[in-house]
């Protein structure tokens, strides 16, 4: 074993040797800690950057709204995506930085939407409490479920008067009934017109009912009005802009029904229509749209109710007579729907379907009614 004085340079020199190799990483970390600093920095001035970006779209969103401009401009899109790659140094690749452009690009776009959405009179987001329609002291918004029957057309009195009893047995008195009825064919029943209101009209007040019936014409919608409590506007009219604007000055309630091959958007604008002239009692009603299927006369789109119960505070309804077109379905359209969150259904029954002047193979006579109002009773979707 050598003497510890022979080991004395050895052991020196190691421990420079550690200690320079503790200063180096020591330097590299400092180092390190002060890129990440910078860093940072820039993250900071992104985000003010991209903020700062954010706050310029609304504004051009706000343009583009009261110009009637859409969102979208693919050729100004085009243009700044061009730019980038003119301007582009590197070290990203260009369809790296495109790629993360048209991300900002999107999510821009959807904040001029979500201002736009916050802006309309029906939106969630401008009214945070739900909407609570009165109609004649039953509420239809407020958490309670009902049911709205009656015949597809009103052919006379004596048939109205027999719904409106058996309705009047179960409890239920919201009964509608189509006095103007707009048909594929010219050639089909188009309705009783005014004497149908008359007799809807006299067979709610000898029974106490609530009338719910569709007006098509703006020119009718006054003397509709003397007659009924709800106007209804159905699938074929929902962008009728002119009945739109003119039941909007009513103070009457008025039920929206889906069109045929609506988007929801355009379902929502239809009933902004109406608030944006002064009428907030609105009911939104799904009814089915148009799709290739043809198992059914429509396909009920049940994503719709809590679709609309979110973006929107009004009430939401579902026809399950004109969605489903059978009246085989109409009993588990309707629980689908009441248990979705519906806060109402509609259905028609006619004491006679096989002779009835309109849809005769939607309508469910009396005795089948009964057993409809009671297999949702007992299923405990249906509560009153």
């Amino acid at each position: 074993r050598p003497p510890r004085s022979t080991l004395f340079p050895y052991t020196t020199l190691f421990r420079s040797e550690s200690l320079k190799e503790r200063e180096g990483v020591e330097a590299m970390s400092d180092q390190l800690e002060a890129l990440r600093a910078q860093l940072d920095d820039v993250n900071l001035k992104l985000l003010e950057l991209i903020n700062e970006r954010g706050k310029i779209v609304q504004k051009i969103g706000e343009v583009k709204s009261k110009s009637g401009q859409k969102r979208f401009d693919p050729v100004r899109e085009r243009k700044m995506l061009d730019i980038i790659a003119e301007h582009n140094k590197g070290p990203f690749d260009t369809d790296t930085l495109q790629h993360l452009f048209k991300q900002i690009f999107q999510l821009s776009l959807g904040l001029q939407e979500d201002d736009n959405r916050k802006a309309l009179l029906v939106s969630r987001k401008k009214k945070p409490e739900d909407t609570i329609v009165d109609l004649k002291g039953i509420k239809i918004g407020n958490g309670e479920q009902h049911l709205i029957t009656g015949p597809c057309s009103v052919e006379s009195y004596e048939q109205v008067r027999e719904v409106a009893e058996a309705m009047k047995a179960q409890g239920l008195k919201l009964l509608r009934g189509g006095a103007f009825k707009p048909r594929t064919s010219p050639y089909d029943f188009q309705g009783l017109g005014k004497e149908g209101l008359e007799i809807l009209k006299r067979v709610a007040e000898e029974l106490d009912m609530v009338v719910i019936s569709e007006v098509m014409n703006p020119n009718d919608v006054e003397m509709a009005c003397e007659y009924i409590d709800v106007i209804q506007i159905g699938a074929r009219n929902m962008q009728n802009f002119d009945l739109l604007k003119e039941v909007g000055g009513t103070d009457k309630p008025v039920l929206l029904k889906r069109g045929l091959s609506a988007t929801i958007d355009e379902f929502v604008k239809a009933a902004e229509y109406i608030l944006a002239k002064g009428n907030g009692n609105v009911m939104l009603c799904e009814r089915g749209i148009r799709t290739y299927e043809r198992a059914t006369r429509n396909t009920l789109d049940i994503s719709a109710v809590p679709i609309l119960k979110q973006e929107t505070h009004l009430p939401v309804l579902v026809d399950v007579t004109h969605s489903t077109g059978r009246r085989d379905l109409l009993l588990p359209t309707a629980k689908a729907a009441f248990a979705i969150g519906a806060d109402a259904i509609m259905a028609e029954v006619h004491p006679d379907p096989a002779v009835a002047l309109s849809d005769s193979a939607q309508q469910m006579d009396i005795s089948q009614f009964n057993d409809f109002v009671q297999s949702l009773r007992d299923a405990g979707l249906y509560k009153l």
